[in-house]
């Protein structure tokens, strides 16, 4: 199963760098980031299993596919942007980590007003 490579990997990883800090510490880093990479381009297969399943909700539901993609880019910049700011922490960069989480926040809510916007239409068809 693909769980238990991406588990190996990891604590193979892990143990690496504990190693290779001691001796090189530079190359720890160069490690730790080559792996984190070498494992997203793993787990991204899964995102097409995804795609299939929200499709047919979609299909199902007579949802709005406009704010569905709203949500969808949402879940990915809190992935990525948490992947990245991960990455920064394990390099050794906490404060970049945090700028990094900081904007990603921001986009988030900007990405979000379309779907504050519909919220509020559907509140004030309520009320009129």
């Amino acid at each position: 199963m693909e769980v238990f490579k991406l588990i190996g990997i990891g604590i193979l990883v892990c143990i690496t760098v504990v190693v290779v800090k001691q001796v090189k510490p530079e190359f720890a880093i160069l490690i730790t980031i080559s792996s984190s990479i070498i494992m997203f381009f793993m787990i991204i297969g899964y995102v097409d299993n995804i795609m299939v399943v929200f499709d047919k909700i979609i299909s199902n539901t007579n949802i709005n596919m406009d704010l569905f993609k709203v949500v969808l880019k949402i879940v990915g910049v809190g992935y990525l942007i948490e992947f990245a700011a991960n990455l920064c922490i394990d390099s050794g960069s906490p404060a970049i980590a945090d700028k990094i989480i900081l904007g990603g926040k921001l986009v988030i809510l900007s990405l979000c007003m379309p779907i504050i916007n519909s919220l509020l239409d559907v509140i004030l068809g309520l009320l009129v």
